[in-house]
């Protein structure tokens, strides 16, 4: 099979939106998990997920920020298994820094498997589990006459894998006018803001669900969909009832347009029910939640989201508009929308192993980090593993929902969630970034006080307040970019040349901003980099677009200074102008190839 894979691509669209809308409490981070029958061993699970990323490279990637849109890159860093650590479905994407977007983690018999659903949905996610709990089992028990079986296609190579289904399948529409969704009802309970996210599972037997639903002519997703909409519906007041419950329920496009994409490549549709207007026994939800499915689970209405999702995209608009206000824009539309749904269901269909390795697999589950409440369900064998995940300090919907499973007679069992104590060195440092900024604080109000009392004598404490202020902001900058060396470096460069002009001009223009500092700092920056590269023997990808960025800042700024009149010195920045100008053309002359392809990357739209 050809394994060869892309150096770097474009981010389908399912991944910008969870790339913009992603923040610290909402990480758009799933997990999915095997429990097996047996302690897990880690030198073991080290092996099988080296096999694993051979067989799917396409997961070893890291997201790099380009002018207009993001984007993915192939990266050399491994993987490595470890026990769990932290709270479930915690960030994995940390801005600036380069690492991977999944993680492997074990505890007593469950392996985990979490990912950043910019990598992958869960079909993608299915898949990698699947790979993975099977090369497990096979080094663990291949002595034991355990044979190693081939769970995907011969045929099936890196690039099918790697291909945008979004885009094979786009067509330009004639534009329609947008109907305008109703406001649905919002879950408005004490949430715990500061808690860990509450993870409830349970375990159905998938032949009960499946017998009731036949019973009743639905799908086991439309019974399950109508026993949660009615389980918000008993927690709400009249009041609120004008305003419907809705769900939103995501669908594998694979089933609609053949792909062998592991990368995102799914929608969803809305169905809920206005309590306000109609009576809302069970039956009539369902037979709403049936309709539902029924109009809009067809290939062309498919399609046409779809289409109106690329067809955004696409806009000249936005795709011209830089990053950063496009991520900001797409951040407060998914705000918005999501308004127009109450909660999430998401069914994540049957997870098929062979027959010779079911009896070491006791059940799969899965569940995700998110800003609502979200039910997952997967099934293997006649388990059907259903996980609730929220932030909302109740229980009373879900105690609702099996409630009413149960008078479906549909019994279930609970499942004792085991998590390990979480390290918590974010939050340490959080705290100690926090005292240094009181402290800082403290000392200019000190200053400043001491100015007010001693007027005539001691204007140089205001100078002195500026000054704390001033190594505050450096320091501020260096800590949140600690991640990224030359970034660090580019916004000290920005800050330190930017605080040196506004100094001057606050005490009187004498021009050794410009005269001195900004040449001087601009040369010395760039050194730093070069020394910082060679030292990281970082790849020419790496430092690129900073070396540029930097020589063009050390260029461009001291000529137009120059060019204005506003230097009275002038040889500091002809020096400086003439350095960063020959740094350019050295890159250009010598590193052409690397030049050329990373500024295809970061300006890419």
């Amino acid at each position: 099979m050809n394994q060869k894979r892309a150096r770097w691509r474009k981010l389908d669209n399912a991944a910008k939106l969870f790339l913009a809308a992603s923040t610290k409490r909402d990480t758009r981070v799933f997990r999915f998990y095997c429990e097996l029958k047996e302690e897990v061993k880690k030198e073991i699970l080290q092996k099988a997920l080296d096999q694993t990323v051979e067989t799917y490279p396409v997961f070893l990637s890291v997201i790099r920020k380009g002018l207009f849109w993001s984007y993915l890159e192939m990266s050399s860093l491994h993987p490595e298994v470890r026990e769990e650590y932290k709270e479930p479905c915690s960030r994995l994407y940390i801005r600036d820094k380069k690492s991977l977007l999944f993680e492997v983690t074990y505890y007593k018999k469950r392996i985990n498997f979490e990912v950043f659903h910019v990598l992958t949905d869960g079909t993608g996610a299915t898949e990698f589990l699947r790979e993975l709990v099977k090369n497990y089992l096979y080094l663990a028990h291949k002595d034991d006459g355990l044979t190693d079986v081939k769970l995907r296609a011969e045929d099936v190579t890196v690039q099918d894998q790697e291909n945008d289904g979004f885009v094979k399948y786009y067509t330009k529409n004639t534009k329609k006018p947008r109907q305008k969704k109703e406001r649905a009802y919002q879950l408005k309970k004490p949430r715990k803001e500061n808690g860990p996210l509450q993870v409830r599972e349970r375990i159905l037997s998938v032949s009960e669900v499946l017998k009731r639903s036949r019973e009743l002519g639905v799908s086991m997703t439309v019974l399950l969909s109508a026993a949660m909409i009615q389980a918000i519906h008993e927690e709400m007041t009249r009041l609120q009832e004008k305003d419907p419950v809705v769900l939103m329920v995501p669908v594998n496009l694979r089933k609609f347009f053949p792909s062998d994409s592991m990368l995102n490549f799914f929608s969803w549709i809305e169905s809920g029910y206005h309590f306000g207007e109609k009576a809302g026994t069970f039956e009539e939800i369902l037979a709403q939640v049936k309709t539902d499915f029924k109009d809009k689970l067809t290939k062309e209405k498919i399609a046409e989201h779809m289409n109106e999702l690329i067809a955004l995209e696409m806009h000249p608009v936005l795709k011209f508009a830089p990053a950063e206000l496009k991520n900001l824009c797409i951040h407060a539309g998914a705000k918005f929308s999501e308004k127009n749904t109450t909660a999430i269901f998401s069914n994540m269909s049957s997870v098929v192993m062979p027959g010779e390795y079911v009896p070491y697999i006791e059940r799969f589950g899965v569940y995700t980090s998110t800003p609502k409440m979200e039910l997952c369900v997967c099934s293997f064998g006649d388990q059907l593993s259903l996980g609730f995940t929220s932030r909302f300090d109740t229980e009373n919907i879900q105690r609702n929902f099996y409630r009413i499973l149960k008078e479906q007679g549909i019994s279930s069992r609970s499942v004792e969630e085991e998590f390990p104590e979480p390290e918590t060195p974010r939050e340490l440092e959080m705290r100690i970034y926090k005292i240094f900024t009181f402290l800082c604080l403290a000392a200019i109000v000190f200053m400043i006080d001491l100015d007010f009392s001693y007027k005539p004598t001691v204007r140089w404490t205001l100078f002195t307040a500026g000054g704390t202020a001033s190594m505050w902001l450096a320091t501020t900058i260096g800590f949140f970019k600690r991640h990224n060396l030359l970034k660090n470096a580019m916004w000290q460069l920005v800050i330190v040349t930017g605080v040196s002009i506004l100094w001057d001009y606050l005490t009187g223009w004498r021009g050794w901003s410009v005269d001195f500092v900004l040449p001087i700092v601009s040369m010395g920056i760039l050194l730093a980099m070069v020394v910082i590269s060679a030292i990281r023997r970082y790849p020419a990808k790496e430092y690129m677009i900073y070396l540029v960025m930097a020589a063009g800042y050390g260029l461009v700024v001291p000529l137009l200074l120059l060019v204005f009149g506003a230097v009275q010195l002038e040889w500091p920045s002809l020096i400086g102008i003439g350095v960063c100008f020959l740094f350019l053309i050295g890159i250009v002359l010598f590193k052409w190839k690397e030049f050329r392809e990373e500024m295809h990357k970061k300006f890419h739209v």
